[in-house]
């Protein structure tokens, strides 16, 4: 089958535990967070409540929270238009990411950025980016003025499978390894970018590799393994933080839903999907060994749902109640020239 097993790393096995109990928890309730709002921000979706397009994160959710475990405060992060999951990690309050969905102006870009654009200069999140693989060189900029100003600070650049084809990709991995920029390039091969299989797509499926003439170093990794992905990503950071220039990381994960809200995904069997979903998701994978491990039991569990589902309750609540922008707000945020000037 063309799916995550089939493409997942050689050999991979679960990662060794090395996380204490806090880390394990906060683990689990980071990915649960970004599920739960996921599910809820396509319901929402579903009652005409969020408008244009929607990409979903559900299934990929280990992979930005074992990178984000990598980071410093100043370290930047910026990604593509699956980007809810992105945010949440990040530490942004899930009122504002949902409000923004929603187009209110309690959202985080005031109700006109929307699903695929939103921004947080106090968190170092640079987006949510529309256009496939426009991130990328931007990403590399980032690394490019940490660089020129001094300091330790990395960029992450997150793109997907289908971004990995985009020529702007290779002039910025050029450019990277040329100036040896502090960047990590995170691939979230998702197998099927907007819906075409990487094995029809890419004539080199291991995208890690995509690397090589640029003499850039990179990895495949389990990308539905949130240890394996913390892992492979202190290994990354650290190389870059280093002064050793770029890294690559293709996380091999899968997304259960389509490619957006819109896309009801015709083309893989829902066999593929529920095998998936049933052996190896990444939340309930770890929820296994948290309670293996004796960190938690079953209900414990069962209670931090509950307080996951209400906190997302109270972001939906919250961007159904804020207003719309005002008529002002077209003005704002936008250059113009100015007589004079």
């Amino acid at each position: 089958m063309e799916h995550y097993m089939a493409t997942k790393p050689k050999g991979a096995k679960k990662a060794p535990s090395k996380a204490s109990k806090a880390e394990l928890l906060e683990f689990y309730r980071a990915m649960l967070l970004i599920r739960r709002f996921e599910e809820k921000a396509g319901q929402l979706y579903g009652m005409g409540k969020i408008a244009g397009f929607c990409h979903l994160y559900i299934g990929q959710e280990a992979v930005v929270t074992g990178m984000q475990a990598c980071l410093k405060d100043r370290d930047q992060v910026i990604t593509g238009y699956r980007d809810h999951g992105h945010m949440l990690a990040c530490g942004l309050d899930p009122k504002g990411v949902m409000a923004e969905l929603t187009g209110r102006s309690g959202g985080l870009s005031k109700g006109k950025g929307g699903s695929m654009h939103m921004f947080s200069r106090e968190k170092n999140f640079f987006g949510g980016h529309g256009i496939v693989g426009a991130q990328v060189p931007l990403g590399t900029g980032l690394a490019f003025a940490n660089k020129y100003k001094g300091g330790d600070n990395v960029s992450l650049a997150y793109f997907g499978d289908g971004a990995a084809n985009q020529g702007q990709v290779y002039e910025s991995f050029n450019m990277a390894s040329l100036w040896d920029l502090p960047v990590v390039y995170v691939i979230e091969n998702n197998q099927y970018a907007m819906g075409t299989s990487v094995a029809r797509a890419s004539a080199e499926v291991e995208l890690y590799k995509r690397g090589i003439s640029f003499e850039i170093e990179g990895e495949a990794v389990d990308g539905m393994d949130v240890l394996a992905v913390k892992e492979a990503g202190e290994k990354a950071v650290k190389y870059a933080r280093s002064g050793k220039g770029p890294y690559i990381l293709e996380m091999k994960t899968y997304r259960y839903r389509g490619h957006s809200m819109s896309d009801p995904a015709k083309y893989r069997k829902r066999e593929e999907v529920d095998d998936i979903r049933t052996h190896h998701d990444p939340i309930e994978g770890l929820k296994g060994q948290i309670i293996e491990a004796g960190h938690a039991t079953e209900d414990e569990l069962k209670n931090i749902d509950k307080e996951i589902k209400g906190i997302v309750k109270d972001a939906a609540d919250f961007s159904l109640e804020s207003p719309e922008p005002d008529a002002s707000e077209l003005w704002t945020d936008v250059l113009r020239e100015v007589e004079g000037v």
